[in-house]
């Protein structure tokens, strides 16, 4: 008797499918009755599944609509994920299970199929064909990700375009009030005052920018490399009146050549740095500011120190050439670069909370998210944040906020006995 394809993956799957899988060729597996269900719909879909087992095969099959989920939205998968999570362990079948398996399911499911238009080239081969972290090559994957649609990310991230974690003083605070909260926790801490100037680092689409003027009558520049960003973030300004205080360049950071700046924030470029170069990156912002000048620094990190790539999902899908590190090694090359570390903070929990919330945004949004960027793309975002939110409630992902000063001519800079910010 032929092997079917559930037999093959509950071979495949240690401890078996911890869902109820379907095929097209009307086999089934793991346990009846499960409230989430996965149905693989064709031959396309078992080729993926087959030549990259794992993590990167399911993502293909599912962003391609071949492999379709049942009992969780589309837009926040969250719940399967964590079923996944705890619980699926593909493992190498034994020779024997293998040459059966191979023998049964036919070797012409072995090719791989093209991936989906929206995967990028592994690592290696991103690495031959541009040096990493070079200008253009980081231009090209901010576009990437950032240069989806301004439509899209207004309809996932809220009325804010606040793409970073928010600052949630209370549970049942809203969205919004939350960027505004993280927004003003971030001017606080920088101790903003009129007329000081702001320098913000990979500005998006300027909330930073637009916070700190109107709020604090700041002088704020923001620089983005994402052109679709800064034409949102200059529209943006001129609504709002802000326009003799705030501007936003289509401009690379390691092109700002002003200095003197009172303030510098970077809220959610580091990751896009390399941790090669965060020396560099934090003396080029250094060098940006004023003897006694303050610089907050707000970045995703690790719970470890360790050197990890992220994964091949995240690399090809979401942030092509993306590093994380531990907030030790942010401190570390802070201090290499001259700058005195003041403070330290976790918001990880904050995280996990904003992209809850970013989901039900995609959830109830998403027929038009759909529409704006097709299924494919809004299927991948749903599995990103949903997964996304999964490290930074299990701490396997943190967000911290270090700030640090820049020593005065006459030395270290002044800074109060206590915090001068309210938490």
């Amino acid at each position: 008797m032929s092997m079917t394809i559930g037999d093959a993956f509950a071979r495949l799957t240690r401890g078996g499918m911890p869902v109820r899988f379907t095929a097209f060729d009307g086999s089934e597996t793991g346990p009846e009755g499960a409230a989430i269900g996965l149905h693989l719909r064709n031959e396309r879909g078992l080729a993926y599944l087959l030549t990259a087992p794992g993590d990167l095969g399911m993502a293909r099959a599912y962003v391609m609509g071949d492999l379709d989920v049942s009992g969780v939205h589309p837009g926040d998968p969250y719940d399967l994920l964590v079923l996944l999570k705890d619980n699926l362990r593909f493992w190498l079948p034994s020779p024997g299970d293998a040459l059966s398996i191979l023998r049964d399911l036919g070797p012409g499911r072995l090719r791989p199929p093209p991936p989906p238009r929206q995967e990028q080239l592994p690592r290696w081969r991103r690495t031959l064909e541009g040096l990493r972290h070079s200008m253009a090559r980081d231009a090209e994957v901010i576009a990437h990700h950032y240069d989806v649609s301004n439509h899209f990310y207004e309809l996932v991230l809220g009325p804010s375009m606040a793409y970073t974690c928010a600052l949630f003083e209370r549970p049942d605070a809203s969205l919004e009030e939350a960027q505004a909260a993280k927004f003003d926790l971030v001017c606080r801490k920088l101790a903003l005052e009129p007329g000081q100037r702001l320098l913000d680092v990979g500005c998006g689409w300027g909330g930073m920018v637009r916070h700190a003027a109107r709020e604090y009558g700041v002088r704020s520049l923001g620089v983005t490399l994402s052109l679709r960003q800064a034409q949102w973030a200059k529209a943006a300004i001129d609504r709002e009146g802000l326009g003799d205080l705030a501007e936003v360049r289509h401009l690379d950071y390691r092109d700002v050549m002003e200095n003197g700046f009172d303030a510098v924030s970077s809220i959610g470029l580091t990751e896009h740095v390399g941790v090669r170069n965060h020396r560099a990156y934090f003396t080029h912002l250094r060098e940006r500011l004023r003897p006694g000048g303050r610089l907050l620094n707000h970045c995703i990190t690790r719970s470890h120190n360790r050197r990890q790539e992220t994964g091949p999902f995240i690399d090809r899908y979401v942030f092509p050439d993306g590093e994380l590190i531990g907030s030790g090694s942010i401190i570390r090359a802070a201090q290499d670069a001259g700058l005195e570390v003041q403070h330290s903070e976790n918001l990880r929990q904050h995280y996990a909370l904003t992209l809850a919330e970013w989901c039900r945004n995609l959830e109830t949004n998403w027929d038009e998210c759909v529409a704006e960027v097709g299924e494919s793309t809004a299927r991948i975002w749903g599995l990103y944040m949903a997964g996304s939110r999964i490290g930074f409630e299990r701490g396997e992902l943190e967000l911290h906020h270090v700030l640090a000063t820049r020593a005065a001519e006459t030395g270290p800079a002044p800074f109060p006995l206590r915090p001068d910010w309210r938490p």
